[in-house]
């Protein structure tokens, strides 16, 4: 009698899949269950409770939300302007389209520290862009409203995002064959409708991946609102990285982030099902 034998794909496969299960699955396993324990003279003690997502909701109410507002806007523009850039790079770029594609992705190289630092360079009462509006006469003074803010830290972002967020709606963009949008405009069809029934309806997965990895980003970082936000941006980032930190508190740490990661999965599935019926009422006659 033969023995079973797995299907040659599942061994393929069970490299990628035993990596994924033991840098993502185990430890998100393990933070989910931490969240619902205790710390008591500094040592996590194995006592469920749900205490650390109630003190979630009635202390930090307000940074969650004004994370996932902050994050929807930096995914909002990153998404439309990556649309716009991938768009010139697939119809307008032509055989050039793949040198800026190129050209943005280059961006990537710098590190996301170094941005972080360039922005404060430029935005700072003494950096170039004050300093040249001064030289040029605009202004008298610098302009501190540049800098220790949520328009410095949405700027930093969707630097940073933007060529990430182009990587997934080009590839949507170049699946699409140019048959069908040369057939339209022989119909007379204008730019705008075959914007709204050929274009759009292909690349819904390249813009919903583009929105969704950005909102994820944005959401759980820490680092440009410490450097770009000052004390007038309350990311919630901060907070978890101040609770597995300072203040040595790690099952709260794990309800912040948890809490945070349903907040942007009931935002991403709100966005799906209105991006889905956006499509259908568009395709109607």
């Amino acid at each position: 009698m033969a023995g079973f034998r797995l299907p040659r794909s599942v061994g393929l496969l069970s490299p990628s899949l035993g990596a994924n299960a033991i840098f993502f699955v185990v430890p998100l396993v393990y933070f989910f269950v931490l969240s619902f324990l205790q710390v008591r003279s500094f040592q996590v003690v194995f006592d469920p409770t749900t205490s650390n997502y109630v003190r979630v909701l009635q202390q930090y109410s307000a940074p969650l939300a004004s994370t996932l507002s902050l994050a929807v806007t930096v995914a909002t523009i990153v998404t439309v302007v990556g649309f716009i850039y991938a768009s010139a790079c697939r119809f307008i770029g032509g055989s050039k389209g793949g040198w800026f594609l190129a050209i943005a992705m280059i961006t990537l190289f710098g590190g996301y520290l170094a941005k972080l630092y360039a922005w404060r360079t430029i935005l700072g009462e003494n950096g170039i862009l004050n300093t040249g509006l001064i030289e040029l006469g605009l202004i008298q003074s610098p302009i501190t409203a540049l800098l220790y803010n949520n328009f410095a830290v949405i700027l930093a972002l969707t630097h940073y995002t933007l060529p990430l967020a182009i990587l997934p709606i080009y590839g949507s963009l170049r699946a699409i064959e140019d048959l069908p949008i040369a057939a339209a405009r022989d119909l007379g069809a204008s730019d705008g409708r075959i914007l709204k029934d050929i274009i759009l309806p292909q690349c819904a997965t390249g813009l919903f991946s583009a929105f969704a990895m950005t909102l994820l980003f944005v959401s759980g970082d820490a680092i440009a609102p410490r450097l770009l936000g000052g004390t007038s941006s309350s990311m919630i980032g901060v907070f978890i990285q101040d609770q597995f930190g300072f203040r040595v508190n790690a099952p709260m740490g794990s309800a912040l982030a948890f809490t945070v990661i349903a907040g942007s999965a009931i935002i991403l599935v709100l966005i799906g099902l209105g991006g889905t019926r956006l499509l259908r009422l568009g395709a109607r006659p």
